[in-house]
């Protein structure tokens, strides 16, 4: 078969536009694994930056609620938040944690200390250490206050990482009525699930001992179960707010009028 000048110059013409479409492909699956390997991997573990928008109390099975001085009434979050008394601070000076007992108790009398209840019941396949049924030794979570995938190592070095938050932190709660509390009320409020949420440690330590006027969650999406719980853990342990930190809850719960109070009911 003879090929004449214009089959040639067809031929040619679809050879070329072969091409053109294989180096388009080719630079897009390029462009594609660069993004993969600079942020996209990344994405793909981190997930939403958002993160979670509620946080657990108590594991059904192991745990056992801690006794406050009142129990928390279910309902809007909003209603028992009017129903807190408003002052100004106490004085802080007196402040000292050897106030609220000794630090992790077994306070629910499950056999384990409360740091590693908390560890077990907010990470994700967790392990042991060998030989004990309390001692978290590795673990992952999706952060509520930065809303990031966390892992967690036991070690001199890493356990800091992972650190267990006091949502209404002890310093705060001294100056808003916990001197008036006795000691076995501060200690039960110390080692109570519902002020504790496993935290990353650098924004534990940003909030120190800070309200809700003065620190918020970076992730916005959990700052309504946030502000929900500390409400709960003042009204169960007759706490006081001031009325910055009133305006500020009140604020938060204001884009999510839904939200309720949280309980002590094991999830």
């Amino acid at each position: 078969m003879t090929l004449t000048w214009a089959g040639f110059r067809r031929a040619r013409r679809r050879s070329r536009q072969a091409w053109v479409l294989l180096t388009a492909a080719a630079l897009s699956l390029l462009a594609g694994l660069g993004w993969f390997f600079t942020a996209g991997q990344f994405a793909a573990v981190e997930g939403p930056a958002d993160g979670p928008r509620e946080a657990p109390v108590l594991a059904a099975g192991w745990m056992n609620a801690i006794p406050s001085v009142r129990t928390v009434p279910p309902g809007p979050a909003a209603a028992l938040l009017d129903t807190l008394a408003v002052k100004g601070r106490a004085a802080k000076d007196t402040y000292d944690r050897s106030a609220f007992g000794q630090a992790w108790l077994d306070a629910d009398r499950n056999g384990c200390d409360t740091r590693n209840d908390i560890l077990r019941r907010d990470l994700s396949d967790t392990a042991f250490t060998a030989g004990s049924r309390c001692l978290v030794a590795a673990g992952w979570f999706r952060e509520p206050y930065t809303g990031r995938l966390i892992p967690f190592r036991r070690g001199a070095g890493s356990s800091k990482d992972v650190q267990v938050d006091h949502v209404v932190a002890l310093g705060d709660a001294w100056q808003k009525g916990a001197q008036q509390l006795t000691a076995g009320q501060r200690e039960h409020l110390a080692n109570d699930p519902l002020n504790l949420i496993a935290a990353d440690g650098p924004a534990n330590q940003d909030k120190g001992a800070s309200d809700a006027a003065t620190w918020l969650p970076a992730n916005k999406a959990f700052r309504c179960h946030y502000v929900a719980r500390q409400i709960s853990v003042k009204a169960a342990y007759r706490l006081w707010v001031t009325p910055a930190e009133k305006e500020a809850m009140r604020r938060i719960l204001s884009t999510c009028p839904g939200q309720q109070t949280i309980v002590a009911a094991a999830q």
